[in-house]
């Protein structure tokens, strides 16, 4: 490991001289080219960037001047230089490199603007894999680490927010200040970072590596919350580069500000809505603390929303409410007529979001779309010490995927209600019990350490606002290890229930269902939420 040289302490002001500047997004660029020119920083710039600059009448050098050496290799090769190199690392107050830089022709550059080839978009879009590859920089990274590294001379900045704050203090006092070379060198670093954690997840996508040696993430910061989960605990919340549709994408039309709490649970009951096609039927989800208190579809969206807010009308309060279609004015009273945190729907027309207007601390979100259940993907979490990576959860059921274990078989509409329930079922914390009949939750049952309090908690929930199980269909999210919670479920009033199967108590739970009438399928697919 090299040992740190015993440098001079960095100035705390630099007055730049000098400015490279290489973008791939030109947004801001040319005003940001006239201030330096303004504050007497000369411009360097390479290809597309100095030919802009240029046209807008600024004086500016080719880095090829500096180098001596042409752009060659379709670009690949141009800033890759010890002129390059030297005038952005060079310790300016230390004697040894003073001497090299003179010694070798080497200017200082006080000032770098890089913002990288858009590899980020290029693989949003869908680009083939050698556009994916012609799109990873390599030039742009080393200048950006290189200059990061002599934050104690050299600005570096990476967005145009970033050179805008460089030239605020420009105008101010004539110079750059440490502070500020250190924050946006520590900016440079994360931006790097990120960039090649997007390169890298998508290498280990193309060549189908499920389990890479080194595993990254990274995201750009969203918003910083007054706190987290509890008041006690700080909080911030990223989105990736390319984000799935859902919470992080949403644009808020109205209310207070996100909590860690409303956007966890905002994501939970947007995700669960996704499951139902809107050109199927409206449906709405009612979600408390990352749990559905309600789910149904409708014969209009307004109509889903009662159906809904009847499962629980208690936990409804202070809730989450989901929905698959366009909010419309009608529902939109309905929803206001209760105490509500967020309500996030791909749409909103102005009259409802007219109506919202007089509640104004009520979160109104759209995202212009709904994510797509069936989508491959990841999700994490953190574990102490590292952290848990596991594909997301794409179960997609259909009639023909259920195995009839029971001598009663069910009825077209027992089928319709157990998938249902079954898709419920996978948005609910386990232990997970749900019962529905015609579209409708009527009562569910979550987080449980064992399956027959599930049950139970669930039919307890449907007494308690009078909604009869009877003829009800069952999920369970789970195999049922024995017959007890089976039984909870019958005397319930169910008439179906659908479940993985593949506990070694499966033909006595069999054999329990057929005493009792029940008809039960197995779908050999377990939906566990932790």
């Amino acid at each position: 490991m090299p040992a740190a040289p015993n440098f001079p302490p960095a100035p705390d002001r630099v007055v730049p001289k000098r400015a490279l500047i290489s973008v791939s997004d030109k947004t801001g660029l040319i005003e940001a080219a006239k201030a330096l020119a303004a504050a007497g920083v000369e411009l360097v710039s390479t290809g597309g960037t100095r030919a802009a600059i240029a046209d807008a009448g600024l004086a500016v050098k080719d880095v090829s001047e500096l180098t001596g050496f042409p752009e060659m290799m379709d670009g690949r090769v141009k800033t890759l230089h010890p002129i390059v190199h030297g005038g952005l690392l060079g310790v300016r107050d230390a004697a040894e490199h003073a001497k090299a830089m003179a010694d070798h022709g080497i200017g200082a550059i006080d000032i770098v603007y890089v913002n990288l080839y858009p590899f980020e978009a290029t693989v949003a879009k869908g680009g083939t894999f050698e556009d994916c590859v012609e799109n990873i920089d390599i030039g742009g990274p080393a200048m950006v680490r290189s200059a990061a590294k002599n934050h104690g001379y050299v600005a570096i900045c990476t967005e145009i927010a970033d050179l805008e704050e460089v030239l605020a203090e420009l105008k101010e006092a004539g110079s750059t200040s440490l502070a500020l070379r250190k924050t946006l060198a520590a900016r440079a670093y994360a931006r790097t970072a990120s960039y090649d954690a997007a390169i890298s997840a998508w290498f280990a996508q193309a060549l189908g590596e499920e389990a890479p040696r080194r595993k990254a993430y990274a995201g750009e910061l969203v918003q910083t919350m007054r706190y987290g989960e509890n008041p006690h605990q700080k909080a911030s919340f990223y989105r990736f580069a390319n984000p799935r549709i859902g919470v992080a994408t949403a644009k808020q039309l109205q209310g207070k500000e996100l909590s860690y709490n409303n956007i966890n649970d905002t994501d939970a009951a947007y995700e669960l809505i996704a499951e139902f096609d809107p050109k199927a039927a409206p449906a709405c989800a009612i979600i408390k603390h990352a749990n559905p208190c309600g789910v149904a579809t409708g014969a209009s969206l307004a109509e889903a929303y009662e159906r809904a807010l009847a499962c629980d009308p208690t936990s409804a309060f202070g809730g989450i409410v989901a929905l698959n279609s366009k909010l419309d004015a009608a529902t939109a009273a309905k929803v206001l007529e209760v105490f509500t945190e967020v309500v996030i729907a791909p749409d909103a027309d102005e009259e409802a979001v007219a109506l919202f207007r007089k509640k104004k601390n009520v979160r109104l979100l759209t995202t212009g779309g709904l994510p797509d259940p069936h989508a491959a993907g990841d999700t994490f979490r953190s574990v102490a010490g590292g952290f848990l990576v596991q594909s997301r959860d794409t179960a997609n059921l259909t009639a023909a995927d259920l195995k009839v274990v029971t001598k009663r078989a069910p009825t077209d509409e027992e089928v319709r209600d157990m998938l249902f329930a079954f898709t419920i079922a996978k948005h609910v914390k386990s232990n997970a019990i749900v019962y529905a009949r015609n579209g409708q939750t009527l009562g569910v049952g979550a987080g449980q350490m064992n399956r027959k309090d599930s049950a139970r908690i669930a039919a307890l929930r449907a007494a308690d606002f009078g909604l009869d199980l009877k003829g009800s269909a069952c999920a369970s999210e789970a195999f049922f290890p024995f017959p007890d919670g089976l039984l909870q479920a019958a005397d319930a009033g169910c008439t179906a229930v659908i479940q993985p199967g593949g506990s070694i108590g499966d033909d006595k739970v069999i054999e329990a269902a057929d005493e009792r009438g029940i008809a039960m399928v197995f779908t050999g697919v377990r939906v566990f939420r932790h």
